[in-house]
């Protein structure tokens, strides 16, 4: 393949979208090459801790609402199972409920075989998501995956108006969960992928099954 100014210019003007990844690719390989590693003895950087430094200062001195929040953040986590299993038990469509085990398995497995630090300002409440202050795994985030799968099941059928709800309280969730330090950024960054990519392979194994099924 020959390239002239006029290919470099086609591609600068009809292909903006990896052209703009290619110049933030060009700066992230400079700064990895210039940035200073943590030390180990030090807690891991992360900037949505950086961010939501005050109000982690307002959870840790105001036990009452970080409770009120976890408890607001559990209904949540139950209204998107409702949801989940009812998609497949009541309307009959198991898309997200096989995406939803998918997710879960993966991150099982994931939270198994790396096992992060838990923050070391973690604010917790025993009315928060696993009930009791339980053991849990960081990475990924189930909080945010599942909420993904269950907007993006609400997409495919129409809801618009409660999957825009969905997507804000998924929203506020992470913001919650970086102020109690709960989980770190990359723990839910991480878990929007997985929801998009689970429930993509979970629709790729139903084709599937159809497939064989006619056949």
């Amino acid at each position: 393949m020959k390239w002239t100014l006029d290919d470099v210019v086609y591609v600068a003007k009809y292909h903006r979208l990896p052209c703009f990844f290619a110049a933030w690719f060009l700066f992230f390989i400079y700064v990895e090459y210039t940035l200073r590693m943590v030390p180990d003895s030090s807690p891991p950087y992360d900037l949505g801790f950086v961010v939501t430094r005050s109000f982690h200062r307002v959870l840790a001195s105001w036990p009452e609402l970080n409770s009120l929040l976890a408890a607001l953040n559990t209904v949540f986590v139950a209204m998107q199972s409702v949801y989940i299993i009812g998609t497949w038990v009541v309307e009959g469509r198991p898309r997200a409920t096989i995406s939803a085990l998918f997710m879960f398995t993966c991150r099982g497995i994931l939270g198994y075989t790396t096992q992060l630090p838990l923050p070391q300002e973690f604010v917790g409440s025993g009315m928060d998501f696993p009930v009791g202050n339980v053991s849990f795994f960081l990475f990924y985030s189930g909080h945010v995956a599942g909420s993904v799968i269950a907007s993006l099941d609400m997409r495919r059928m129409q809801r618009w108006e409660l999957a825009w709800l969905f997507d804000i309280l998924n929203v506020l969730q992470a913001v919650r969960l970086l102020g109690t330090r709960g989980h770190y950024t990359i723990d839910l960054a991480v878990g929007v992928g997985a929801g998009i990519l689970f429930d993509s392979l979970a629709g790729k194994y139903i084709e599937s099954r159809r497939k064989s099924a006619v056949a």
